[in-house]
């Protein structure tokens, strides 16, 4: 199976079986309200939610495209080309990289991926 083009905005990966993407769950809901973000799942089409911003990567082809060490990973893409990448939760981080403050009320400020 081919890839999915990649388009520009926020890309997240995650899974199911990863706590630090399980608590992640309320952050990519934030971003979709904003639009730009699409969610590729590794191992339930389902997870986070049945959404159309979420894609089924249970294939992994996007995964292995996008050279992931792990999940969950946050990427920026503009002019077709990623442009910022973080992994693991990371509140500093992720605010940075989406340019949205107040990411992730109630969470801890970190969580391994």
């Amino acid at each position: 199976m081919t890839a999915p083009a990649i388009t520009d905005g926020l890309i997240a990966v995650v899974k199911r079986e990863c706590p630090a993407c399980q608590l992640v769950v309320p952050v990519l809901e934030q971003l979709a309200e904003d639009g730009g973000l699409t969610v590729f799942t590794q191992d339930d089409p389902d997870f986070p939610l049945d959404a159309p911003w979420v894609v089924d990567d249970t294939d992994l082809s996007v995964s292995w495209n996008l050279d992931l060490d792990a999940v969950p990973t946050l990427l920026r893409f503009e002019d077709g080309r990623e442009v910022d990448r973080t992994t693991g939760w990371l509140r500093g981080a992720w605010e940075d990289l989406t340019g949205r403050n107040g990411l992730g009320p109630g969470l801890p400020d970190f969580k391994p991926g």
